[in-house]
């Protein structure tokens, strides 16, 4: 069976230790993958925060865990999500991509995947190879990339991303538990377009009156339109659709379920 596709919010690092209703969230959905479709071959990781000026895939095995943030608590950095890599999965994307990607080791599994993974998939035995956002990218070039990797599904590898429709760090309300109102109405916007697969509105996004607050910088949207390519026409199941932190949306969507 063709293996389905994640958009995934991560929102705070902290969620990769957090036992509450979001993370429940991630857990079912790796559950119902898990239980319709078995174990993935690979997961293809495209997190928000491999955000280089290159499309680049890595061939390490093991990948490095990225501890890609500062000041937090030390079980934080403690925290092991040791996945091995797969060579195969690499070739398949070199092959599928020829000439626009090219192999980049310096990096690795950021937590932008591994603290969405590890409740996801928490035994840590699929392989997982991360593949970089490109910065020079518009909308519609990362989208035509991820139509380009859809065949993957075919072949047994689950593709995944991570990002946020709403990612603010500069309007973070820290003692906010939900989102204000303009998290809440572009967040709304952006599942109903999503959800009715006019997938040209959301690569228009920045028509929205909240554009510029609710995505001040793209490297937590773009993951959204590689997603959107992989899964033309598909109609997606919404989970996680709740914000916090006043300008974080934790929304995420399931394709092929």
């Amino acid at each position: 069976m063709r293996m389905p596709v994640i958009f995934s919010g991560h929102g705070s690092p902290m969620v990769a230790l957090e036992d509450n209703e979001i993370t429940h969230g991630m857990q079912k959905v790796g559950e119902d993958v898990l239980k319709k479709y078995g174990k993935p071959k690979a997961i293809l990781a495209i997190s928000a925060h491999w955000y280089i000026g290159e499309t680049a895939i890595q061939s390490a095995n093991p990948p490095k865990q990225v501890y890609d943030m500062y000041g937090f608590p030390k079980e934080l950095y403690e925290l092991k999500y040791p996945v091995q890599g797969s060579q195969e999965l690499t070739n398949e994307v070199l092959k599928t991509l020829g000439p626009e990607v090219k192999v980049n080791d310096d990096w690795g599994i950021d937590h932008g995947a591994w603290s969405v993974l590890v409740h996801m998939f928490p035994e840590a035995n699929i392989p997982v190879v991360q593949l970089s956002v490109n910065k020079y990218f518009t909308p519609r070039k990362a989208y035509e990339i991820g139509q380009k990797l859809a065949k993957l599904r075919d072949e047994g590898y689950l593709i995944f991303a991570s990002g946020n429709v709403v990612h603010n760090l500069m309007r973070v309300e820290w003692d906010n538990p939900h989102g204000t109102e303009m998290t809440d109405r572009f967040n709304s916007y952006i599942v109903d377009k999503v959800s009715q697969r006019d997938d040209e509105a959301v690569l228009n996004f920045t028509t929205h009156p909240d554009a510029a607050y609710a995505v001040p910088t793209p490297d937590h949207f773009m993951p959204l339109f590689y997603i959107l390519g992989a899964t033309q026409n598909e109609v997606p199941q919404v989970f996680n659709n709740v914000a916090n932190l006043g300008s974080m949306a934790m929304t995420g969507f399931i394709f092929g379920m």
